[in-house]
């Protein structure tokens, strides 16, 4: 594997890889036509619905062969090669579920920490900008992380 990806294996061997399901849904639909994008988003999602991991494999085995079967091959093999890299949450305690298999909190913070860091403009140094962001963190983040 190359990229983070291929580093984050070698730096952190134990870390898990959660890809974000929006994103997942996004590369699906992008070889989708417009008329099928609602169709094909209520079956995505079905897979993450599922109350457990082997449950969510089953269902989105049953939606690559329904989205075969409806001849969209580029969306069946896209869902059947990113699929498994969505459902690594399925290995955390259920409260965490919703908060771990997506992007938004980590896009968030990146969000607030741009619009404080633009207001300041240029930094005195590098502590001062270093203040700003571990402020913007320890303000802005959700209680579990």
């Amino acid at each position: 594997m190359f990229g983070m990806l291929g580093a984050m294996g070698e730096v952190f061997p134990e870390a898990k890889y959660q890809r974000c399901t929006v994103h997942f849904y996004r590369n699906v639909f992008s070889v989708t036509p417009r008329s099928k994008v609602k169709l094909v988003a209520k079956m995505l999602k079905a897979v993450h619905a599922q109350e457990s991991k082997k449950a969510a494999r089953e269902k989105a085995r049953a939606v690559v062969e329904e989205l075969r079967a409806m001849k969209r091959k580029e969306a069946a093999k896209k869902a059947e090669d990113g699929v498994e890299e969505t459902l690594t949450y399925c290995e955390f305690p259920f409260e965490h579920w919703t908060g771990i298999r997506s992007n938004d909190v980590i896009e968030r913070l990146n969000r607030e920490i741009r619009r404080r860091t633009r207001v300041v403009g240029t930094f005195p140094d590098g502590n001062s900008a270093l203040m700003l962001v571990c402020a913007c963190l320890r303000h802005g983040a959700p209680a579990w992380i």
